[in-house]
């Protein structure tokens, strides 16, 4: 009896050990083929990349079309979680979403928690000063307030160029501070700085953007770390949208010349590696 039930606890231990084993392997792009679902998490409420149709309330934008197509690629529906700016990472690094697709820059402090696949497009952020300013270079700002949204991309980049930095919670505070003289300027994405210089053309003390990029951003797709075989077919994937096509007719769609940000994607997709930038910590 004593020989069958150690028998028996060792056949268990053995089991058991096997489905840990199995578990520690368990692969992400598999369960998303099994299920035939592929859910992105994307910006809450932030157009032209994601937002809420004023009509259908279906969440619509740039990143929403690219998770669609990836979907499509991989022969799967696109299921749409909308996502706090700050809980872009954390939903990803546990699991919640399969892929965070919300304008997602790669930083140094969010490579530590999750994998970024290939850049699809080179972000920037802008410096908008007045268009009577005799600045013409990011270097002339250097020592002057500068404003920006507080904990963003566009706080680091002022940082980072030896710059006062004045923060709001959003940008039209911002935008005010220049306006009001209270900063000699305002950063933030090249979307949002197009928008906002072109407003003040009719409406406030006119704005000019400085040719010169403070800062330049990998926009990438986050994923959780350890998924190989996800991060493999994300990247394949993607390469495959650039080269048809789908990519640039998405971005034209939501950011295009025919758009009010009348920008033209020259970016490919390309490796990391291959860019040249300073990370963000």
């Amino acid at each position: 009896m004593l020989i069958e039930r150690y028998a028996l606890s060792a056949s268990l231990i053995v089991l058991g050990l096997a489905a840990g084993v199995s578990a520690a392997k368990a692969d992400k792009l598999a369960d998303i083929q099994a299920a035939g679902t592929l859910k992105c998490g994307t910006f809450a409420d932030v157009p032209p990349f994601a937002a809420p149709d004023a009509q259908t309330r279906e969440m619509v934008g740039f990143d929403v079309d690219l998770c669609t197509l990836i979907a499509k690629h991989l022969g799967v529906k696109a299921e749409i979680t909308p996502l706090s700016v700050e809980a872009r990472v954390p939903e990803v690094k546990l699991g919640r979403v399969d892929l965070t697709i919300a304008n997602l820059a790669y930083t140094l402090g969010r490579a530590e928690q999750i994998q970024f696949s290939d850049p699809y497009y080179l972000a920037k952020e802008m410096l908008a000063v007045k268009a009577s300013d005799p600045g013409v270079t990011k270097d002339d700002f250097k020592d002057k307030r500068i404003a920006s949204t507080k904990g963003s991309t566009s706080e680091a980049a002022i940082k980072m160029n030896g710059s006062d930095p004045l923060t709001f919670q959003d940008t039209g505070s911002a935008f005010m501070a220049v306006q009001q003289n209270k900063a000699r300027g305002m950063v933030a994405n090249t979307m949002t700085i197009t928008k906002l210089v072109n407003q003040s053309q009719t409406a406030g003390v006119p704005l000019k953007m400085i040719e010169t990029p403070m800062l330049y951003q990998p926009v990438a797709i986050g994923m959780m770390k350890g998924e190989d075989a996800l991060l493999a077919k994300v990247n394949e994937t993607l390469r495959t949208m650039d080269e048809a096509g789908e990519i640039n007719a998405a971005w034209n769609k939501w950011l295009g010349p025919t758009t009010e940000y009348k920008m033209t994607r020259t970016d490919k997709v390309v490796p990391l590696g291959e860019l040249k930038f300073q990370p963000i910590p």
